[in-house]
């Protein structure tokens, strides 16, 4: 069936809030049981597919930042809880039968791979699941910089970025009810227009090295695939159009 997908090898960042689910805080079992579901059915369909995760349904670097606590320790409990929210995952695969991979940028070898770019590839091409833990391993940095910096080292061929909106608005559609969704953007567009897509550094990276970039709503079931399959679902960010 792979010869149906528009994209073969993609990244997927997840947020650690999309994990909450109907939760106020940790990891919602119904939604990570469902995300696992939908990936496994990519997966079955021939696409390649890593996976970025955040932590702020656990710790926010910059939160705990904001209210006191040394930003770079701040940084580290954000990286250890995108960890914690990778085995989740892992697990949830697992159940689907689907193999996966945590690799994290911090070594914490009792529990997972370090992130070494050969071998992820390596896994990648062998049919499993990649999870990418722990950002890029420094703090200041976010997990979208670190899923447009292993999305351009795997040789993904689009980064997707799962959100609670169905992509990029003319403002916020949560405070402005006339907010118009944007289906197909430029770089440049988005940079004069002062649209907030992800944080600079990683549309920087993004923009520099070519890479798309789709935002597309992650509660509706169904929406991983029909992108795979060539949909044009949310909005897809690229360096022209």
């Amino acid at each position: 069936m792979s010869h149906d997908l528009k994209y073969t090898r993609v990244l997927l960042k997840l947020s650690g809030e999309a994990l909450m689910g109907e939760e106020q805080y940790g990891i919602g079992t119904k939604v990570i049981v469902r995300i696992a579901n939908e990936i496994s059915e990519a997966k079955n369909a021939g696409a390649q597919i890593s996976i970025v995760i955040g932590g702020g349904n656990i710790f926010r670097g910059e939160g705990l930042a904001s209210a006191g606590m040394d930003r770079v320790t701040g940084d580290h409990m954000g990286m250890l809880a995108t960890v914690m929210n990778a085995l989740a995952l892992q697990d949830a695969l697992e159940k689907c039968n689907t193999y996966a991979r945590v690799m994290s940028a911090i070594s914490i070898n009792a529990v997972c791979e370090d992130y070494i770019r050969r071998r992820a590839i390596r896994h990648i091409e062998k049919g499993r699941i990649v999870i990418l833990a722990a950002g890029i391993g420094n703090p200041f940095f976010t997990t979208d910089s670190a899923a447009a910096l292993r999305a351009i080292e795997i040789g993904a061929e689009i980064l997707l970025k799962a959100t609670k909106f169905d992509g990029i608005y003319t403002a916020d559609p949560a405070k402005d009810p006339d907010a118009k969704r944007l289906k197909r953007l430029s770089f440049d567009e988005v940079i004069e227009r002062k649209l907030t897509v992800m944080d600079t550094a990683a549309f920087a990276l993004c923009r520099d090295n070519g890479l798309p970039l789709r935002i597309y709503a992650m509660g509706v079931t169904g929406n991983l695939m029909r992108i795979l399959c060539g949909e044009d679902i949310g909005t897809l960010v690229q360096p022209t159009h």
